[in-house]
Order: structure tokens, then sequence, then C-alpha cells
């Protein structure tokens, strides 16, 4: 059994809280992700999107917002270990960067599906 006492359950919660709480305050690009995932929710609630859409929209945020946060930790690590500009720490950073933009251009595929026939519909079109 391991020797060193854990943290109770709350603790690690809050400490996955104050996580996220620091990606918002000091990432621009989790803070447009917040942004954009408020404007869709209202849009959805206007558009009256399906359950089924909103699953969609729901698993496709969290997606995109925990790996801009892995990203963050990505890039917190290579700061820490290095300030140097290594080809390795590089590779690092860019390809943590390109997880969120693949995740991010297929959410905006996935949205313009969902919510380009209902706007149409909804503005008689």
């Amino acid at each position: 059994m391991d020797s060193q006492k854990k943290d109770p359950l709350y603790k690690s919660f809050g400490y996955a809280f104050e996580g996220i709480g620091t990606c918002i305050k000091k990432e621009r690009n989790m803070k447009i992700h917040c942004v954009a995932a408020i404007l869709v929710v209202i849009a959805g609630v206007i558009l009256k999107i399906s359950s089924l859409e909103w699953c969609i929209c729901l698993t496709l945020f969290g997606l995109i917002m925990a790996l801009e946060l892995v990203n963050t930790a990505v890039e917190a690590v290579v700061d820490l270990v290095t300030e140097e500009r290594k080809p390795l720490a590089k590779i690092a950073k860019d390809t943590a960067a390109g997880a969120v933009l693949i995740a991010a251009i297929m959410a905006a595929i996935a949205g313009i599906i969902i919510f380009l026939p209902k706007g149409l519909t909804f503005l008689g079109l």
C-alpha cells in the first residue's frame, strides 16, 4: 500500500477546478472556446436543437476544452524544462496545439451541419 497519505477527494476536485480557472484566466484560446460554447448554447436554445444535437455539442465542448487544458499543461512543462529553442520542445508544443485545432475544426463542421439548416429555416430561407 502507498505510504504517502493522499488528499481527500474534495481537494482533488479543488485542484482540478483551480487548473480550469487558471487556464480560463490566462489562456486566450480557452476564453475563445468558452465564448463559443456560450454562443452555441444560446443558438441551441433559440433554434431548439434536439437532445442528440445537444449531446453532440456538449461532447465537442468537453473535448475541445479538455484538449486546451492538456495543451496548456504541455506548454507549461516544456517551458519549465527549457527556455532554449529546441526541436523536440517545438514538436511537443506544436502537436499539442494541433490536437486542439483538429478538434475545433471538426466541431465547427459539426456545428455547421447542426445549425445551418435550422438557422436558414428560422430565417425563412
